[in-house]
């Protein structure tokens, strides 16, 4: 019997010292992925309980801890969720233009700047949030109010420009480009005959994309809006650096000057002052933002996984 050939039924399959290797290798990595998940998760709860326990008079916010961190939670999902209503279409849109309708050699340098924006640091993306995007935004901050101040999102305005909106808009350019580069590889690998049949049975290329790509990548699709989810949830430093923080608020407001601050953000601004309960205050409230992340992971992944169920169904 050659190399190539199945071994006889019955018998076991042939592993070689190679296949040991990886195996072994593959399954160290992913026990040691849980062993660093479970002591994370474990040192949150035990520091993390005394100050979930202590009372107001313990802590330097001056509030017991749901009445602490529920603004914080409250602003880190506002955040979250009005960049990823900004970046996910313009990441669908940008990944299928690359990949589909840009000729190639325009599409590649395309390609080449988005991957460009992953490696510039947090604190770059603050400096431009701070001091160019909120000045320019103002006047369009005051349109805002001016025109649509009877909604509560839009009034009244800031005159710094560091408020919510601007600190969304400094997350949705953050999280663009894994966004893009894990739809646009997804966009690639659609099955090309599936692309050419639509084409012939008539259908436009906007068609095309709809009917043959979008469901081929809707998986993959989901799969990156929640990278660029976990990300936008746990930005730190330009977040910081560009809102204007109201202590305890929470409003629909999302040009104001008085804004809710973030978990993240709270954390990296309050650890250095912070002694006694209020450490541990700050570590609860970093716990709650692990519950959130791991919450958001897992709804991902069951909808990727009944997605896949679906799909094989049909």
């Amino acid at each position: 019997m050659t190399s190539t050939q199945a071994p006889a039924p019955g018998r076991a399959p042939i592993r070689r010292p190679g296949d040991r290797i990886f195996s072994g290798v593959s399954l160290g990595a992913g026990l040691l992925i849980l062993a660093i998940l479970a002591g994370v998760a474990i040192f949150l709860t035990v520091q993390g309980i005394p100050g979930i326990t202590a009372s107001p008079d313990e802590v330097k916010s001056g509030k017991s801890f749901l009445p602490y961190v529920w603004p914080l939670v409250y602003g880190t999902l506002i955040a979250a969720t009005v960049a990823m209503l900004i970046a996910v279409p313009v990441a669908i849109g940008v990944a299928l233009f690359i990949s589909h309708y840009a000729p190639r050699r325009l599409g590649q340098t395309l390609g080449y700047l988005i991957d460009l924006l992953a490696a510039v640091p947090s604190v770059v993306y603050g400096l431009w949030g701070i001091g160019f995007l909120a000045p320019h935004l103002v006047p369009f901050y005051a349109w805002l109010d001016e025109h649509l101040g009877f909604l509560p999102f839009f009034g009244p305005a800031s005159a710094t420009g560091r408020t919510i909106l601007t600190a969304s808009i400094v997350l949705a350019v953050m999280i663009l480009p894994i966004m893009t580069a894990i739809c646009r590889e997804i966009f690639l690998q659609t099955p090309r005959l599936h692309e050419e049949a639509a084409l012939a049975l008539g259908a436009t290329r906007w068609e095309m994309a709809r009917l043959a790509i979008f469901p081929y990548a809707r998986s993959g699709i989901v799969s990156a809006a929640m990278l660029g989810l976990g990300r936008a949830l746990g930005e730190t430093l330009a977040v910081a650096m560009v809102l204007s923080v109201g202590v305890g608020t929470v409003t629909a407001n999302l040009i104001g000057s008085d804004n809710p601050s973030t978990i993240a953000a709270n954390i990296a601004l309050g650890f250095a002052e912070a002694t006694g309960k209020s450490v541990n205050a700050l570590i609860a409230s970093g716990l709650v933002l692990f519950v959130i992340t791991f919450l958001v992971n897992f709804a991902a992944r069951s909808i990727v996984d009944r997605r896949k169920e679906f799909s094989g169904a049909n």
